[in-house]
Parts: structure tokens; C-alpha cells; sequence
């Protein structure tokens, strides 16, 4: 008897909860996605010979000390082949003046290189089925009067909105109150009639930090978990990537500082607390290990890989392209870079992928120099690479550097042998 009325006592219980959950499906949906992800076993790299180990480090050192190490550079460079290691090269200090060395375990500012995990996260939910790509964002958020903006426009830049990074500083937003990914979703919102440079959904290109901070609020609500933590559970634990964290406000003491060209001091400002576009500190051992899972099987499904480098931007023929949170070099013969750049504050980034010669060349840097983008010089190492020249990133406002500041390799080596440099007025 005692039994039975302790069953009874406990399905009184539990019944509520259960009906509670029950009636609510996203909860539901949010729960699957909320299970720990396992540790993920990544392939074994394949060996790279002695010999070519040589030529490539030899034609890396020779790029380094010609265009990053001649200008001072700080931050991290990393090449590999195969998953292989070829070059690894660690430079200057975290701050400036100071004697804390960056080492491999540094973790430093990519800026818009965080994208490429934001897209993919979108496109693990969609693999999952939690979402589809061409819901339209006002489904997850009926408040957002945009109509016809999917989650595809979104992470295509076609969605025709405002970058935040722009337009804040012409709405007269208080610069003294740090503003977050809610809180710019509801001021699109709102002054949606005073907002200028809206264009009709996918009628054209147009790199739009925007895009992502709101990609960043999708997945919070379709996976009940936040941003950081969704990537932390899903991607940086599983993958044991152990340096790389999104940026909190919690952060603000031990995060990297960053610097302009001429050593100066970048402070932190009130766009800093949005992420989804940026945020994210890392290393370049850690974004090999993304790399890898990239490469791998184990993370995505093949279909979601070939959605991410499908290309959108065909409006201006040419080898240049964006996919879904990817940028690319398309080229005839059918080779293809699959890379991303950032800048925010005075951090800079690069990122690239040789998919077709399973090579992966890194830059991450601390004190602003355009020659960080210049790194895709590097694929002439691999292979026929031609347009390989610098493409920089348009996150900020004021992205004008000294005249002079930075000088820039216009043609790729053919050989291990650098270029000469030509200097161009910021």
C-alpha cells in the first residue's frame, strides 16, 4: 500500500512538468539540442615527406620575414598540409609594451573569421531539422518586420539590411551604453521607417555584419541554449579546442587587447557586446582542429558542406564568390579557396582552406597590418593560384590607416622565392 500511494505521489508530480513540456514543442526541440555532443575523434593527419616539408617552410619563412616579419608583425602564423603542421611561427607580445610572449596558446581576436562557425552552427540546426533555410527569420522572431528575410538571405548577405556598424553612429545610439544582439534586434525593429540603405531581399550582395548577429539570436532560440554556449558545447569541447571562447562581458579583463598599426591601444567599445559577426578569440593550432572537422565527416554531413560552398554573390562575373558563411575563389580549372578574412578594432585574421590540396594557411594578429591578408600568396605553394592578391574586411567605420602604414604583394610567388613588394597609400 505504501508503494502505491509513493507511484501515485510522484505521477502526481511529474505530471505537470510533463504536461508543460509537452505543450511546447520548441522547448522540445530546444532539448534535443541541448544534449552534451561527445568527443569527437578526428582523423589522423597524413604524413608530408621531409622534402616537401622543406620546400613549403622554406617559402613560408621566406613570405614571413619579407611582408609580416618586416613590419613588425604580432600575432600567429600556422600552414599545414594534410592536417600536418609545415609551419608554425609566433611573434610579439600580447600587449604592447610588454614581455608576455604570444605562444600557441594565446588566444587571440579573429574578428569576421567567427562566422564561419556561426554558419555552420545555422547549418548543423538545419541538418538536425530544427529549422530550414529558407524560413523566414519572422518565424523565430514575429516582431521582426522584414518581411521576405530568410535564414538563407541571412547568411548569403542577400538579406538587403543596414550594417549595425554603420548605421548605430548615424542613429545617434548612446556610445556609452553598450548594446547587445537583443538590443540591436529590437532597434532594427523599431526604427525601421528612419533606417536608410534597405534593399529588397535577395536582389543583391552586400556584406552586412547585421546578418550574423541576428544568425547568432536564431540559434539561441531554436536551440534554448546561447550563443557561446551552443558553441562550446557543440563545437569547441567536442573538438577539444581548448583556447577558443566566445567573448562575454565577463571577459573584458583577460581577453587580448589589440592595437593599430602603430602600436596604439584599440579599446573595447559599445558594439563589442554583439557577436555572432565577431567574438570569438582562438588560436591558430585550434583553427587548424576546425579545419580538420571541415574536412572530416564526423561534424557535418556532406550535403550541409556542399550548401555552405555553394556560391550566391553571381551577380559580378569573376572568381570571387560568397557561399553560406564562406568566402571563395572559384577558379576554371575548377580549383577552389574556400577562406574568410576579419578586422575588428586592431585584430586581424585569415583564414583559408585549399580544399582541393587539402592544405590550410592561418594568420591571426593583434596589431593591424593589411599584410595579414595578403597570406593567400601562400597557395602558390600548393598549386596554380592566380588572383590570390589582398581582400580586406569592411566591419568598421573609421578603416583608414596611415598613408604608407602597410605595404602589399600584389603577385604570388611561383616558387619559394618571395615577390617583390609594392607600396600602395592607405
Amino acid at each position: 500500500m505504501r508503494t502505491i500511494s509513493r507511484f501515485i505521489l510522484n505521477s502526481l508530480l511529474y505530471v505537470p512538468a510533463f504536461f508543460l513540456f509537452a505543450c511546447n514543442p520548441r522547448q522540445q526541440q530546444a532539448a534535443k539540442t541541448n544534449k552534451p555532443a561527445s568527443l569527437i575523434r578526428l582523423p589522423d593527419p597524413q604524413p608530408v615527406s621531409a622534402a616537401e616539408k622543406e620546400r613549403i617552410r622554406t617559402g613560408c619563412q621566406l613570405w614571413y620575414d619579407s611582408i609580416l616579419g618586416a613590419r613588425g608583425f604580432n600575432g600567429q602564423v600556422l600552414v599545414a598540409r594534410y592536417g600536418s603542421i609545415v609551419f608554425e611561427k609566433y611573434a610579439g607580445t600580447l600587449h604592447i609594451p610588454g614581455t608576455d610572449s604570444i605562444t600557441d596558446s594565446t588566444s587571440l581576436h579573429i574578428a569576421s573569421v567567427s562566422k564561419t562557425f556561426t554558419a555552420m552552427a545555422v547549418l548543423k540546426l538545419v541538418e538536425e531539422g530544427h529549422c530550414r533555410l529558407d524560413d523566414e527569420f519572422s518565424k523565430y522572431f514575429p516582431r521582426f518586420n522584414y518581411p521576405g528575410v530568410t535564414i538563407r538571405s541571412l547568411l548569403n548577405h542577400r538579406s538587403g539590411l543596414p550594417n549595425y556598424t554603420h548605421f548605430l553612429d548615424n542613429m545617434g545610439w548612446d556610445k556609452n551604453r553598450p548594446i547587445s544582439n537583443e538590443e540591436l534586434l529590437d532597434f532594427l525593429v523599431g526604427q525601421k521607417d528612419s533606417l536608410a540603405d534597405i534593399a529588397p531581399p535577395n536582389t543583391r550582395f552586400a556584406y552586412c555584419n547585421t546578418n550574423y548577429a541576428l544568425l547568432a539570436l536564431l540559434i539561441e532560440q531554436v536551440s534554448g541554449l546561447r550563443y557561446p554556449e551552443y558553441l562550446q558545447r557543440n563545437f569547441f569541447e567536442p573538438l577539444g579546442m581548448k583556447h577558443t571562447f566566445v567573448y562575454q562581458p565577463a571577459d573584458s579583463n583577460r581577453v587580448a587587447p589589440s592595437y593599430n598599426w602603430k602600436g596604439k591601444l584599440e579599446p573595447l567599445n559599445y558594439m563589442d557586446r554583439v557577436y555572432g559577426d565577431k567574438n570569438i578569440y582562438t588560436t591558430v593550432r585550434d583553427l587548424l582542429t576546425w579545419d580538420r572537422a571541415l574536412s572530416s565527416n564526423l561534424l557535418f554531413g556532406a550535403e550541409t558542406i556542399r550548401e555552405a560552398y555553394t556560391p550566391y554573390s553571381n551577380e559580378r562575373p569573376g572568381i570571387k564568390n560568397y557561399g553560406l558563411g564562406w568566402r571563395m575563389l572559384n577558379y576554371p580549372d575548377g580549383k577552389r579557396i574556400i577562406y574568410h578574412n576579419g578586422w575588428w578594432h586592431g585584430s586581424n585574421a585569415s583564414f583559408i582552406r585549399l580544399v582541393n590540396d587539402s592544405a590550410t594557411i592561418i594568420v591571426i594578429g593583434n596589431k593591424f597590418t593589411r599584410a595579414v591578408y595578403n597570406a593567400r600568396v601562400l597557395a602558390e605553394l600548393f598549386g596554380n593560384y592566380f588572383g590570390t592578391g589582398e581582400e580586406e574586411e569592411s566591419e568598421q567605420n573609421n578603416q583608414a590607416t596611415a598613408p604608407g602604414s602597410d605595404s602589399l604583394m600584389k603577385k604570388p610567388p611561383s616558387s619559394a622565392v618571395p615577390v617583390t613588394t609594392k607600396k600602395r597609400r592607405g
